[in-house]
């Protein structure tokens, strides 16, 4: 038993977990190095459980031995992280860094050796001319509160860079004008100030006095994640145009942001140059004071 457990903790969860979907071998093999990782939460001994039984379940069909010595070998592990079938890149990934952690406790002797496995390429931006198409279907909306709405999903992926949690949790009062642009507070597990692109300003500003007290994007509860479905359906109309992804909108703003200048030091800033993100001025540039002179002697 682990220290500080009683009998329904994680030893409890490890000896009465049989999964019917691996072999009750390889689920053997599972308890039995979870067993020896050391005190873990019952939580934690999940993904690591699950692990090792995959691990097992495609190993001993090979003729492998289910011991740890060889299982959990480096070589026995970047095999199956490469060549288990029926897994997903990130599935690989999770799988191999936990069964790494499994080694490290069980057999230390054995070193792992990392070999990079290929990752998701990153989303596509949209181009400036998809951006004015969803826009102008915002536009077209039948309902008032539907435009405002669209529009302001649209501003705030593209505009703000905010997607998922972050996007549906943002209130007409958290745009706010500031410093001669636009911020918005954002809630949520990381609060934070996000400056908006210039270009996105009016639009953002008209959908946020709309809304009010409300959510931007509409709904009553933030924590529902369906709330922005609708609206990306909605602007998905018969232009040519992809379904609108916010996790486009937000690579679409990454892509933006990289393009704009960097702001140099305030001393060698030209009087009257934009900042970074076209919002504001800079101050003049700041004169060095003339030095006294020394009176000879």
């Amino acid at each position: 038993m682990f220290p500080g457990d009683d009998g329904g903790g994680a030893a409890g969860y490890i000896a009465g977990w049989r999964p019917s979907s691996v072999s009750p071998q390889a689920a053997a093999f599972a308890r039995d190095v979870i067993s020896k990782t050391g005190p873990q939460g019952r939580e934690r001994v999940k993904n690591p459980l699950w692990a090792a039984a995959k691990l097992a379940d495609y190993a001993v069909p090979l003729g492998l031995d289910p011991i740890p010595e060889v299982l959990l070998h480096p070589s026995v592990i970047e095999r199956f992280a490469r060549c288990a079938p029926g897994l997903s890149g990130v599935a690989r990934r999770t799988l191999r860094t936990n069964l790494r952690f499994i080694a490290r406790r069980v057999v230390p002797e054995l070193a792992p050796a990392g070999v990079p496995l290929p990752r998701e390429r990153a989303k596509q931006p949209y181009s400036p001319a998809e951006i004015a198409g969803y826009l102008a279907l915002a536009d077209a909306q039948p309902a008032a509160s539907r435009r405002m709405r669209a529009a302001g999903l649209v501003c705030l992926g593209a505009g703000a860079g905010l997607i998922r949690g972050d996007l549906r949790a943002v209130h007409g009062t958290d745009v706010i004008c500031r410093s001669g642009g636009v911020i918005v507070a954002v809630r949520g597990a990381r609060p934070r100030a996000v400056p908006v692109l210039s270009r996105y300003h009016g639009r953002l500003l008209a959908a946020a006095r709309f809304a009010g007290t409300a959510p931007v994007c509409g709904g009553a509860d933030p924590g529902r994640r369906n709330i922005t479905t609708p609206l990306a359906r909605s602007l998905s109309g018969g232009t040519g145009l992809p379904r609108l992804d916010t996790s486009r909108l937000r690579a679409t703003w990454l892509a933006d942001v990289a393009e704009l200048p960097v702001r140099p030091p305030r001393s060698c800033t030209p009087p009257g140059s934009p900042a970074p993100s076209g919002s504001a001025i800079c101050s003049p540039r700041w004169s060095r004071p003339a030095r006294p002179r020394r009176s000879g002697c």
